[in-house]
Parts: C-alpha cells; structure tokens; sequence
C-alpha cells in the first residue's frame, strides 16, 4: 500500500468505478454521506439496491430526510458506532470522509466497519491526495495533509494486523473547472469546514496562487487513493 502516486493516467467520474463493482441486490451503507449526491446516483442505478445512508451533521441529516427515496435509509451515526447488526451488510462506502473521523477513533471505526460486514463482504474508501494545483489552492485555507496521513496509516495497520484483506488500490483523478478565481471562491473557500476565518489576508494568498496558474478559467485535477479492503 502507498499514500500517495505521482503518475495517474486515469482521469473518470467515480460513478464509472463503483458500478464495475457488484451492486445489484445487495444491502449497501455509506457513511459520512454529507448531502447523498453519490447516495443518489447509487440508488437510482441498477436494481434491488437497499442503502443506508449514515451522517454525523444534524442539519445536513434532515435535510437529506425531506428527499424522501424509496430505496435510501438515512440514519443519524458516526463510523465508530453504526446502528447495524453484525454481519449484516454486503459492502460500505466511504467517500472523502474516512479522514474526517478523530485519529484516535479510527481504529474502532474499523472495527464497527469488519463487525457488521458479511463474511468476504467489501469496505470502499475513496480518500483525497494532498497533491496537485487544486490541493495548492485548498491548502493555504484547510491545510489536510495530516489527517489523510493518519486516515492511510489506520487502514494501512489494519491490513497488516490481518482485520481486513486489501482486495485492491487503485489512483484515479477526476477534474473540475473553475470560471474564475470568484467561482472556485463560491465551491471551495465558503465551505463551513474549512479551518479559517476567511480574512482578506487568506483570501489575497490563495487569489494570487489562483492566477500564477495563468488563466482566469482553470480545469484543475484532483488525485483520489481508492483501497478496497475484503472482510476475512
């Protein structure tokens, strides 16, 4: 296993890898689903899909209640206590979340994750890479070098220590286009996650990162660690 790859050749919506996996009649949990926007395009593909949708945000949870999808269970919980039986669910996904959750609570998370996997069931954990220009730009806002450290170490250990099989890794990047710097502004700096107050010293840095790339219109990449572990 490897945190980071310099050379990603592979530029593709996400979608297009998870559906090369086996979704159709499986039970299915995503945790840290924030606004479900891939919840969704999982249930509205294929058939006999039934996912649960887990969310530590209170607000964003009842704001992902009023969708009101048939085939979609959204619950309240965090990685480290899932409100599920053991051996209950065929696969998990994670996306862009697994960092989020607090170091020392990684381990247990893990083990929430292995004890309600079915027996060879599948944990997918899509994770960014603190590399690229779209990460320069982030970084000088919400700096995550850190945590993605941590987030890699714990799947990592928990591989070695035998909790899990890596089934497979894998790097793909996806792309994003900016019309200007007050459109990466509106995507990226006004995020209620980010570590600071947005002062106009903050925003003068990343505005003239922004233009050292050299055009008002950007498509920048943004590099992604996928590690499919496999419950023993």
């Amino acid at each position: 296993m490897k945190l980071l790859e310099k050379n990603i050749s592979q530029t593709i919506d996400e979608i297009y890898l998870i559906e090369t996996l086996n979704l159709n009649d499986k039970k299915i949990l995503e945790l840290g689903c924030g606004d479900a926007t891939m919840t969704k395009k999982i249930a509205s593909n294929g058939f006999g899909r039934e996912i649960i949708a887990c969310e530590v945000d209170e607000i964003q949870h009842k704001k992902n209640l009023k969708l009101n999808i048939d085939n979609i269970e959204f619950k309240l919980c965090g990685a480290q206590n899932i409100d599920r039986e053991d051996n209950s669910i065929d696969i998990i996904f994670m996306f862009k979340s697994f960092h989020h959750i607090p170091k020392e609570l990684m381990p247990q998370a893990l083990c929430e994750i292995k004890r309600i996997l079915k027996p060879n069931g599948l944990v997918y954990i899509s994770e960014p890479l603190f590399q690229g220009k779209q990460n320069e730009l982030i970084a000088i806002f919400h700096d995550e070098e850190q945590v993605r450290i941590d987030a890699f170490e714990a799947i990592k250990k928990s591989v070695e220590d035998e909790e899990f099989k890596l089934f497979r890794e894998f790097f793909f990047q996806s792309e994003i286009t900016y019309k200007s710097f007050e459109d990466f502004e509106k995507k990226q700096m006004n995020l209620t996650y980010n570590d600071h107050d947005m002062n106009e010293n903050i925003k003068k840095k990343v505005k003239e990162k922004y233009e050292s790339f050299g055009s008002s219109k950007l498509t920048l990449s943004k590099p992604f660690r996928v590690d499919i572990l496999q419950k023993f």
